[in-house]
Formats: C-alpha cells, structure tokens, sequence
C-alpha cells in the first residue's frame, strides 16, 4: 500500500499549531558548545571522497530502463516486463537507468503499469552530485557555521548560566553509519544530528544525540520513549515520507498524537509535528536540506517561545540572476550566493536538491518565495535572508562562468584578504551572459574561435564596444580523462560523458570533431551532460563512461589517465568599470603572485607563462 501524507498544512498553518499546543518552559544551567563552532579554519578542507559515491534512487517508487517507458501515455499504458522497488537512498540497480515515483505506478496482477513515459537518470542521484573527491569543502579563514558540520562529517571529514531547553536528536535509518566510519556503497553518513545539535546548542539549546536506531518501528518507539524522559523537546530523524521503511509518523501516533504530518514548503515537506503527553515530537525529514529547512522554520520559533530567541537576520533586496519556478501553494526556500555588483546586490540561485549540502556550505543567503506565486523572474528585485552578517556578505566577490578545479584553490587564497569567493558553474557562455546583465564580477571562460584564437571574438560579437579587461588565469592542458589512456580517435569506440551546452570545453570538442570529420551523432553519450571538470573524471572514474574531456588537473587528482588534446587560454573577463573594486584588486592581485603561480604548478597541466597576464577590449 503507497503511504500518503496527511492534511497538508501552510508553513503559517503549523508555526501557529506548534505555538498553541505546548506548555513552554525552559530550564537554567551552564553549558558548552561544539570546539569548532565559531572558529576559523586554518587551511583548506577537502572532501575525502564523492557524496553519494554511486547512484542513489532520489524518490519512492521503481527502478527502470527508460527506454521500456517509451509511447506510455492515459491511452497506452505500459506493463512492465523488468523493474525494481527502491525507496529513495537506496542503490539503483546497474541496469537500471531511471526512477519513477510510486504515485505514478499502478500496480496490476503484481505488474507494475505507467502512464507516462520517463527520460533516462529522472530521479536519480549521480555519483558526486552533492561533491567530488578532492573538492574543497572550506576554504582558509573561514568561520564554520554550525550547519556545516553535518557536511563536513558526510565527506568524512574529523578533525556560564543561561537559558536552555533539553532536545533529544535521534537519528532513523538502517542505512546509516557514525560520521567516524566511511561509507560503504549504499550506506549514509548520519550527519542530520550533527548539525541539528550545532545549529541549537548555537540557539542556547543543550542537546543529547542518541545513537542511530534501524527502520524497526519497536527500536524507534523505545527511543522516543526513552528520551522524552530526558528531555522537553524530542526529534526523529529521518522516517518521516512516504516510503516503505518510514515509521516516525505511526509511532508518534501510538504513543500521543500527530498534529501536522506534511507542510506545504520546499524543502522539508514530509516533516512531522506531534505531541506526546506535553511535549513535542517533530519528525525532521532525512534530506539534509530539509533538515535544515524544518529546524530554522519550526524548532528554533519554538525555542523562541521558550524565552531563547536566536539572532533575527538581516533582509536585503536584490536583483535574481535566474528565473526561478515552482508550483503554486507551496512556500519554497532557495539557497543563493549573495553579492554587491556595482551599486546593487545580486542573487546567484544554489542548486535546489534537498540533499546536496554543498548548497548551503556555500550560500550566503536564502530567497523565500510565498506560496501563492509560480516563481520568480531573473532581473526580479527579491527579498534575501542573510545566513551571515552583511558586512561578510558585502566581501562576496561573485565568479560566474566555466569551471576549473583551480577557482576553489583561488578562492583559499583569498580568503587572506577577507574576500570570499564565490564560483557558479554555467559554462563559458553562460558567464558572456552573466557579464552582459552586470551579475557577476568577472567571468571564466575558454571560448575557441575557428581562427584558434581564444575568448575576443566572442566578447566583440556579443560585448561589442565595452570595455573589457582579460585576465589571463593560466594556460592549461584539456584532453581525454580515461581509465585507459584512450586518444581523442578513438572516443567514438568507447562510451562518453560530455560537458554542458555552452561550456568551453564542449565548443573545443565540436571543433576537433569537425576537423577530423566525426560526426558527434556517432559518440555514444554526447548527450549526456555534466557541469564540472571533476563531474567528468567522477563518471570516468566510477565506470558511467570510459573517457570525457577535461583538465589535467582533474584527470590527476583522480588518479586517472590523461591525453593531451588541445592548450587553451583560461582567462577571466572583467567589465573595466569593476577594476578598481577592491575586491576585483585583490583577485587580480591573487592571480599575479607567486603563491598562486606554485599552486597552478603543484596541481599540474598548467603554464604560468601567461599567468596574469591581462588584455583590453576593445
């Protein structure tokens, strides 16, 4: 039987239920926080390895080869003859290519039957969506924000009187390993805990976190009994949606009573709100983003209410870079990069998946939009939360365009001069466009023009008569990452995974295409996309594809082969007008010294002849 929420209730809805149904009464006693919270970071943190490191199912429902889906419709269902129950997290099976939600399935004489065609990779998470071995996680002189702890244990990463209110954290999921352990493939690292506890021991809570409790609704019922003896406020993690190991709504039900099970908001729609005798239990759901979402929007109000008010947060009206949509009645929260362009300030959207942390290690702010609109238009003035104060976020220096391993290492060294780089990965084209509106600071690209020159003609064509400066970041090796040392003749014998419509790269792999008369129809997976240079060596690496192109550097750091192709010119385009920003100075500054010039040189597959190096336009 498919499990459904319940009476779906407003964020306003459930924040009033929450206020009028406990007795708030905290309690006086002298506590200690978590010894990095509120630190700097001293050096880079880098991810141990990739999160998720194979495919993950994203919804409930059936595994399936897209290609069985084709021609089901209302009037043509399908039966199909091979497919696979997952609930989300679990491992895609290798022969499957797609996920289908179980709403969307029928079940008939134990067949399962669609209506509706699906295309390949619809509900799943790839390897390395959320990061990629090697990438940095934080860089230097960064103050860790208690959220980001549940990221830095899902990578593997270790390293007084007041008012107070008891919470009891227990994590749910037979999947889940302690943040001490790696992963092993269709394993998590509980990390929801972690950062629930940092996040409201920072709000003046003390918190206690039990120890992981498998998907056995006996083992969760004893754990919520136990420890509301221990505490005023409990929470479930995980167990809280509609599959069919998910638990936490039953048990509250058994032992008191559930007052909200499903909140019209995005993320965190299947969290719980229950009471048992005079306490709350709150079923917080497992994507850590939707954990997130339910702690800063119900649990911290409610510590409101028990006299600990956590810091109210700075508005400010900004300019959207990108259309924004959604369905109508659900309230959505959009993480973004936040920074002053010129004289306004501009709002980058983060990626929206309820389980890639990486979103909210790097957002500065958030974007609220209400339930009665579809969305929100690019170049719309919006409201944004900050997540730090607005003098931080007034030191963003906003990077928009093609990606390469070395922004993040420019971005460390940065940090030195209190500028906090921040990189969106759209492609060389998308960064012209970016540069075009004014959204960015400067944009990164590798635009090949049929004469083999690189980036000018582009900038005069579409930029034609402003005045544009190029920085020339470093000349650097593209090629085929493989695992075994494939040439660029032989791709259209082996399976390929390609970068973005847009992306320099791309262009440079139409280019030798063309010179050498293959067609791109005859590269299996030409059309199979990524965003990233390490998204490519991820593929390579996990077996998705045998071979892709992009930097040495990421090739290396992979510890996968590499064959040469091309040697292009990386640069950064900035609008001259934007040159005596102090922190475009100091990016430039950066660029020039010999402390970059030595990492260019320790990641590998770069020439710093040309390092700094800068042209004007026109």
């Amino acid at each position: 039987m498919v499990k459904r929420y319940l009476d779906v209730k407003s964020l306003a809805e459930a924040q009033a239920i929450v206020f009028r149904s406990f007795c708030c009464t905290p309690s006086v006693e002298r506590v200690t926080i978590e010894k990095c919270v509120g630190r700097v970071t001293a050096s880079p943190v880098i991810a141990r390895y990739s999160v998720p490191e194979i495919h993950l199912a994203a919804m409930d429902g059936i595994a399936v080869k897209s290609a069985d889906t084709a021609g089901a419709d209302e009037q043509h269902p399908v039966t199909l003859a091979r497919a696979a129950r997952v609930n989300t997290g679990n491992i895609v099976p290798a022969e499957y290519d797609a996920v289908i939600m179980i709403e969307d399935v029928w079940i008939e004489h134990e067949q399962y039957v669609i209506r509706k065609a699906v295309p390949p990779w619809q509900h799943i998470r790839p390897a390395g969506e959320d990061i990629g071995e090697s990438e940095m996680v934080l860089a230097s002189r960064h103050m860790i924000r208690p959220h980001e702890l549940g990221a830095l244990a899902a990578y593997g990463i270790e390293s007084v009187d007041v008012l107070s209110v008891r919470i009891g954290l227990i994590p749910t999921g037979s999947e889940l390993v302690d943040h001490h352990t790696r992963p092993a493939p269709g394993q998590i690292v509980e990390s929801n805990t972690l950062m629930a506890a940092a996040v409201l021991t920072a709000a003046g809570a003390q918190c206690i976190r039990y120890p992981i409790v498998k998907d056995e609704p006996e083992l969760i019922r004893d754990a919520i009994k136990k420890a509301l003896t221990e505490n005023e406020i409990v929470i479930v993690s995980a167990g809280s949606s509609a599959g069919t190991r998910d638990y936490t709504a039953d048990v509250i039900a058994e032992l008191g009573e559930v007052l909200v099970h499903g909140i019209a908001i995005k993320p965190g729609k299947p969290a719980i709100i229950g009471r048992v005798g005079e306490k709350p239990v709150i079923g917080m759901p497992g994507y850590p983003l939707s954990a997130l979402t339910i702690l800063r929007e119900i649990v911290l109000p409610l510590l409101g209410h028990y006299g600990i008010n956590p810091a109210v947060p700075e508005i400010l009206e900004g300019q959207l870079t990108t259309t924004l949509h959604k369905d109508i009645g659900t309230e959505e929260f959009v993480l973004c990069a936040a920074g002053m362009v010129g004289r306004r300030w501009v709002l980058s959207p983060l990626s929206r998946g309820a389980s890639v942390q990486m979103s909210a290690v790097r957002a500065n702010a958030y974007i609220t939009i209400p339930p009665g609109v579809e969305g929100m238009e690019k170049g719309e003035p919006v409201n944004a939360t900050l997540m730090v104060p607005q003098a931080d976020a007034m030191q963003s220096l906003l990077v928009t365009g093609s990606h390469d391993p070395v922004l993040d290492y420019l971005a460390d060294l940065l940090r030195y001069q209190n500028v906090d780089l921040h990189s969106t990965n759209v492609g060389s084209m998308g960064g012209i466009i970016a540069l075009m509106n004014d959204e960015c600071h400067a944009a990164p690209m590798h635009l090949l023009a049929k004469d083999g020159s690189y980036n000018v003609s582009y900038l005069e064509k579409h930029m034609a008569g402003q005045e544009i400066v190029l920085v020339c970041v470093a000349e650097r090796q593209q090629g085929v990452i493989s695992r075994d040392g494939f040439g660029f003749t032989d791709l259209k014998h082996h399976t390929y995974v390609n970068r973005q419509k847009g992306a320099g790269t791309r262009i440079l792999l139409d280019f030798e295409l063309q010179k050498r008369g293959i067609d791109p129809l005859d590269i299996r997976g030409y059309d199979r996309e990524v965003t990233t240079h390490l998204a490519v060596a991820l593929a390579v690496k996990s077996g998705e594809a045998d071979a892709g192109m992009g930097v040495f550097s990421a090739a290396q750091a992979l510890h996968l082969r590499f064959v040469p192709v091309a040697t292009e010119r990386y640069e950064l385009a900035i609008r001259a007008s934007h040159m005596a920003d102090s922190r475009v100075k100091a990016l430039v500054e950066t660029i020039e010294s010999p402390e970059f010039k030595a990492v260019l040189k320790q990641l590998g597959g770069y020439d710093t002849r040309e390092t700094g190096v800068q042209r004007t336009l026109p």
